[in-house]
């Protein structure tokens, strides 16, 4: 199972938000030194989401970005605000290795469809934000009629390998994952690289997310809530799966 800590962005300061309500925001310090305590502990991979972004419907934290590049070797995971052709060349430039996508491919199919092509489906992942059964977009401001398993059915067809499944009724709750919704999606769709997100409070909760067949979670709150020790999850990790290492 591939681990993916998170650091959500607000005002350049790393933070998390409860049900994707900006005003349940706790503000837990800076995004770069996060960065580098999580490769220092032998993590590989990062997402990182510009919360100003998804809500200003364009790149906004972009020198951040830059920065944890800059600083770690992490192969960094990047989404928010990404809805033209600039930002999207700006998430690259700034040292992004994949860029999370979901808003245009709900609103804009067919710009969605060309970066697909033009990057490649290893550097597209596709976000699929869910909320009482529907895809939600805009930072999680508006609800689209799309059901998810029809909406990912479109994308799988189209060749992306890549989704970011979140549960916004579970995210920064630390109520568990939605872990039966995940193994729907895996069951549908066996060969996707599916990434949980939302919920996770524990070790527990990602060891039964593995044992599920998820084969990668992202998670955030429960790091900085003290729920989960990073230390001995990577080296549940790697006892679990040497071959990954």
């Amino acid at each position: 199972m591939e681990l993916i800590p998170a650091i959500d962005i607000i005002d350049g300061r790393c933070v998390r938000l409860t049900k994707g309500d900006y005003e349940q925001k706790t503000e837990y310090g800076d995004p770069v030194l996060m960065a580098q305590e999580f490769e220092r502990i032998g993590y590989r991979r990062l997402h990182v989401v510009d919360l100003d972004g998804a809500k200003a419907r364009h790149i906004v934290n972009s020198d951040v970005l830059r920065r944890i590049t800059t600083a770690t070797k992490l192969v960094v995971d990047f989404g928010g605000g990404i809805k033209t052709d600039d930002d999207i060349e700006t998430a690259f430039s700034c040292g992004a290795a994949m860029v999370t996508v979901g808003s245009v491919a709900v609103t804009q199919p067919e710009l969605f469809r060309r970066w697909l092509t033009q990057y490649g489906p290893d550097r597209m992942i596709l976000g699929a934000d869910v909320r009482n059964g529907h895809i939600s977009i805009n930072g999680w401001k508006e609800d689209s009629p799309l059901e998810l398993l029809p909406f990912l059915k479109s994308y799988v067809d189209m060749g992306v390998r890549n989704v970011l499944c979140t549960d916004i009724a579970k995210d920064g709750t630390l109520a568990g994952p939605a872990t039966e919704l995940y193994r729907q999606v895996m069951e549908a769709y066996p060969t996707l690289h599916l990434i949980a997100s939302g919920g996770v409070s524990s070790m527990a909760d990602i060891q039964q997310l593995s044992a599920a067949g998820i084969p990668a979670v992202v998670f955030g709150k429960a790091i900085y809530e003290g729920k989960i020790n990073l230390k001995e999850l990577w080296d549940w990790q790697n006892a679990s799966y040497p071959a990954s290492t």
